[in-house]
Order: structure tokens, then sequence, then C-alpha cells
């Protein structure tokens, strides 16, 4: 299913593929010291466990960063937040509309 497919059914910020996607993803890739290339991290992938396959101590490190960049707070204790580090795209799309930087 593409994009356009998904699109009256997508939040606005998930629907255009923002190049904030691509800026998160190379924070990822450089705060984690992961090999994979940043252009190669699917944007709907999960990035806990299965898909990235990152861990609770990964997903701390990210929020960390995405605060210190973009000024996001993220909580630990948020119910929200698996679904804010559903994927890439939810992570920017929370991001953008959060941010204060």
């Amino acid at each position: 299913m593409s994009m356009s497919e998904l699109a009256p059914t997508l939040p606005p910020a998930l629907q255009t593929g923002q190049p904030l996607e691509g800026e998160l993803a190379e924070l990822i890739v450089a705060a984690l010291n992961l090999e994979v290339p940043a252009g190669q991290i699917d944007p709907e992938a999960r990035l806990y466990g299965e898909g990235l396959g990152l861990d609770s101590i990964d997903i701390l490190e990210i929020a960390l960063v995405v605060s210190k960049q973009y000024g996001v707070q993220l909580r630990a204790d948020d119910a929200a937040n698996t679904q804010i580090f559903r994927s890439l795209r939810h992570l920017a799309a929370y991001v953008a509309a959060h941010r204060t930087k």
C-alpha cells in the first residue's frame, strides 16, 4: 500500500515523508553507532524489538538525543511511548508536532 493510499487516514505529518524522518534516522544511527545506513531505515519499520531491533536502553538514548536536538521532552512513563516509538515515521510526526527548536 502506498503513502497516497494511506494519506486519508494518516495525520498530516505522516502523509508527506517529511525530511525530518531523514534527520531523525541520521541522529539515531549516530547516537547508537548503528551499522545500518540512515537511508536504509524503513520509516514504517518498528523501532523497538522486531524491525530495527532496538531495545529499551536504545529507546532511552534516542529520547535523550531527540530532547537535546529538538527540545521535545519524552518521558519514560508516558503511556504514548508505544505509539511514539512505533516507527521512525511516528517518531518524526511526534517531534514535528512538539518540537521547540
